[in-house]
């Protein structure tokens, strides 16, 4: 008898079949793409593995946290901010906003589904996305679904999984240790003296949080970093980087940034925070690592209410061992150690991303389609407005194709090409 790899498991699972692209992710960047394909008509899936849309700005955000950057530069395409938003919208703001979107173009994402692998059939030409069920639906296997579709939309962005990192002595620390992701108010915090691991804007936010709350931070500064305003005389500070790139050569609009920055926020060097070699933008641009836009903590590293620290060679039961030698006591950690792209754990056979989970090609190149029907949203490193650019040209690339494939082929054959293979 001959036997057909992957019948078995075919069969032990229900099939779906997916008049359009399957999308990835239920965050601002797969509503972006489902809103625009709805504009034009083109059909899709929206695959989310929590039971929200926006699980992240949902679950994984502190209750202060508001835009870094104006309104403007975070809209998705086909619906602006309410005029009554302010100029840096709330988180609850932000998620409200989403909803809306949502609704407002009747995206209907199916929740509870998480991708445990996607690739490219060569003999059908199609993509077949394995999902199992997750919350709710957790071992259920009738949750269990292979979705086959022509065109695969990977739109689970830059932040899909928390980066923990592997500290000496941290499994030894008695009290309390998060990271950043679970972190809501330093109202649990009160009166406690805690170390932040991490200098970027979600560190330096979360230490003048604890700071309101009446807690001691510690923040660790290990590498350099840079620190720009966020306003400069009322404006903002990305605004006016936007305005002179149209002009300007970056390395010139990094000259002014700094200068500006040493202006309205003098040597930091004196505070223990180093600025790197490269300019902003250009580190932007090669690393990804984006500046620091500061709105009040600088304040409190000045006066002493948040203290900086060097990098942390070990951890004690009640205490952190710096790199200078020094030992400082301590009630809690919290870890603002950033985020990863999961993308290599499910995406299978393909070398259009790297083992980091980015498009090989690298912004400002076409970072947006790979091969085989393949499309990537939200790795910009250009944050929500990189994500909407993104949204507009591969929707408009697959309703290219879609409206090609759908004239040539009878809706019976799409369905014969979808079930050939087995």
């Amino acid at each position: 008898m001959v036997r057909i790899p992957d019948m078995d498991d075919f069969f032990s699972r229900r099939c779906v079949w997916v008049n359009g692209p399957i999308i990835v992710g239920a965050g601002p960047s797969g509503l972006a793409v489902g809103a625009c394909l709805k504009e034009q008509g083109v059909p899709f899936e929206i695959l989310e593995r929590s039971d929200c849309i926006a699980s992240l700005w949902q679950k994984r955000t502190y209750d202060r946290l508001k835009l870094h950057l104006p309104k403007q530069f975070c809209q998705l395409p086909k619906m602006p901010f309410p005029a009554h938003y302010p100029e840096y919208p709330t988180r609850n703001q932000f998620i409200e906003y989403l909803e809306n979107y949502a609704k407002n173009f009747d995206i209907k994402p199916r929740f509870n589904q998480t991708v445990q692998s996607a690739r490219y059939d060569e003999t059908s030409g199609l993509w077949r996305v394995r999902t199992v069920g997750s919350g709710c639906d957790a071992g259920n296997r009738n949750a269990e679904i292979e979705y086959i579709g022509r065109w695969l939309v990977v739109a689970t962005g830059e932040n899909a999984e928390q980066v923990m990192p592997d500290l000496d002595g941290l499994g030894e620390f008695c009290g309390p240790v998060i990271h950043v992701g679970e972190y809501k108010s330093g109202e649990r915090y009160r009166g406690k003296k805690v170390i932040v691991v991490g200098c970027g804007n979600s560190g330096m936010e979360v230490c003048l949080d604890l700071c309101d709350n009446d807690a001691f931070p510690s923040m660790v500064v290990r590498d350099s970093v840079h620190v720009l305003p966020r306003e400069v005389l009322g404006k903002s500070t990305f605004d006016l980087a936007v305005f002179f790139m149209k002009w300007l050569p970056l390395w010139m609009v990094d000259k002014i940034m700094l200068i500006l920055a040493w202006l309205v926020l003098g040597n930091l060097e004196k505070l223990g925070i180093k600025r790197p070699s490269m300019g902003p933008l250009e580190l932007k641009n090669v690393s990804g690592r984006t500046p620091v836009l500061d709105y009040g903590a600088l304040s409190k590293i000045r006066s002493g209410d948040i203290k900086v620290v060097p990098g942390v060679k070990r951890f004690w039961s009640k205490k952190v061992e710096l790199v200078d030698g020094r030992f400082v006591d301590i009630d809690a950690v919290i870890l603002a150690t950033g985020y990863r792209s999961n993308v290599p754990q499910w995406l299978q056979e393909t070398d259009f991303f790297t083992k980091d989970g980015f498009p090989k090609g690298g912004f400002p190149n076409n970072n947006w389609k790979g091969k085989s029907g393949l499309y990537a949203v939200g790795f910009t490193r250009r944050g929500l407005s990189g994500a909407s650019s993104d949204a507009v040209k591969v929707s408009q690339d697959i309703a290219k194709g879609w409206k090609e494939e759908t004239k040539q082929t009878r809706i019976g054959a799409c369905h014969r090409r979808c079930f050939s293979q087995f």
